[in-house]
């Protein structure tokens, strides 16, 4: 077996009422629809983050995005009024934590050394 990509899910209560959210955190729409209640973004060098309704899982999502810079990344973010709800750096990563308006859990990481 083979895996050749990954798609990250995130379950929210009403999609309608955090997708403008998620267009702001990804700057743009959904480069899919697939169904009404599924919004989905692709990242050119891999992956995709599928935000979809799911009421019973709404909130107990997370994931993790891996970006080049982070200080750019949060600075951006806080330009159009989200803000991270913590920072931390550790001895290989430095990580920005965002949650969305159902409490699920998004977090940017920049490596700080060669570590993947």
């Amino acid at each position: 077996m083979t895996i050749t990509n990954a798609l990250a899910g995130i379950a929210v209560d009403d999609l309608a009422a955090v997708l403008a959210w998620y267009e702001q955190v990804f700057g743009r729409p959904a480069d899919a629809r697939p169904l009404a209640d599924i919004a989905e973004w692709k990242f050119t060098t891999g992956g995709w983050v599928q935000v979809f309704t799911d009421s019973d899982r709404a909130g107990a999502s997370s994931v993790t995005l891996i970006v080049d810079d982070l200080a750019a990344l949060v600075t951006e973010l806080a330009s159009r009024d989200i803000a991270p709800v913590s920072k931390r750096i550790g001895d290989y990563v430095k990580t920005a934590i965002f949650r969305d308006p159902d409490g699920n859990q998004l977090i940017f990481t920049q490596p700080l050394k060669n570590t993947y």
